[in-house]
């Protein structure tokens, strides 16, 4: 062999060299620092609480810190732009969600990642559906009194959502389209505060997140008519589905998964994976689960992608019937 052949071995080499010693990292040596986990959301809500339960077991069970890291900031854009972006060695995380992966495709002229090609989906952990509650001063008791107290007031009512095209916003519309009702969206810079104008009878409504409402029900404060799960949720187990408080639609459902960004090793991906396996079924999970009305879910990577895909179609026709154009 000669002395140019060799040197050309060599350089060809490389990047088998570099492949195999990462792969080799994957499997016996990662994680050696912390990791951080984004967090696309501001801190307190239901995205961000399920974040730090995960961020705290996965610590436990890769032996090394999981820190997060809130990134907020246009319905979750700017924290996957953040994560999209960083190396792919297994050291940054994203939860991510069906709001952020299907819905801002739609919302977003420009939305700084692509939901299908910049991540590698690891598995989901979490699911939910709203909660439609209601101020108590309304006159209803049940979804059946809701709509025939809209039907009587055309345009009278008001429901306040997280913002233009979240979950609340769009099941409201998928509501008003499947009841024939007429309400007014009122668009809030978070559920919270949507919740918050509920209970203080500036508005009517809301198809709301587990999280901030589930206390204001137990207080007396709200009213809970239906959950748009196809299950009642733990959390408030006398509060009926919408299917049967008798409206059979099917309604967008929140759900939350773990992903890295594009090309992070397959041992690493399926490592994580099976820790999450093992997390989501932990007892002390399962409760805290519980009290933010979600439920615990563990899957394949591949079902993540299944679902962006197949949610994406539903959601721009609800979008494009409810009139709401990307920005």
């Amino acid at each position: 062999m000669t002395k140019a052949y060799r040197i050309l071995a060599f350089w060809a080499a490389v990047p088998w060299l570099a492949m195999t010693a990462l792969v080799a990292l994957a499997q016996g040596v990662y994680p050696t620092k912390p990791i951080r986990l984004i967090a696309p959301f501001p801190p307190g809500g239901t995205s961000d609480v399920v974040c730090r339960i995960v961020a705290q077991k996965l610590t436990d069970a890769l032996g090394r810190q999981v820190v997060v890291e809130n990134r907020p900031g246009a319905a979750g854009n700017i924290g996957h732009g953040v994560a999209a972006k960083a190396p792919p060695d297994g050291y940054t995380l994203l939860l991510t969600s069906g709001a952020a992966l299907v819905t801002n495709q739609y919302m977003y002229k420009q939305l700084g990642f692509d939901p299908y090609n910049d991540f590698a989906p690891i598995s989901l952990v979490a699911t939910a559906g709203p909660v439609l509650v209601i101020h108590p001063a309304v006159p209803a008791r049940s979804v059946k009194d809701l709509i025939a107290l809209a039907k009587a007031k055309p345009g009278q009512l008001n429901f306040g959502s997280g913002g233009k095209g979240t979950t609340s916003h769009v099941v409201g519309e998928v509501f008003k389209a499947a009841t024939g009702i007429k309400i007014v969206h009122v668009p809030y810079k978070g559920g919270g505060l949507a919740v918050t104008d509920v209970v203080a009878g500036q508005i009517e409504m809301s198809f709301s997140d587990m999280v901030p409402a589930v206390p204001q029900v137990k207080a007396g404060r709200l009213r809970a008519l239906a959950v748009t799960s196809e299950q009642r949720s733990p959390a408030l187990p006398e509060v009926p589905t919408m299917a049967e408080a008798g409206v059979r639609e099917t309604f967008p459902q929140s759900w939350w998964a773990i992903v890295a960004p594009k090309s992070t090793p397959v041992p690493i991906i399926n490592r994580i994976n099976a820790d999450l396996a093992q997390i989501i079924k932990l007892p002390d999970v399962q409760e805290k689960y519980v009290g933010l009305g979600v439920f615990p879910v563990h899957t394949t990577p591949e079902r993540v992608l299944e679902l962006v895909r197949l949610g994406s179609p539903q959601m721009a026709k609800v979008l494009k019937a409810a009139g709401i154009e990307p920005e």
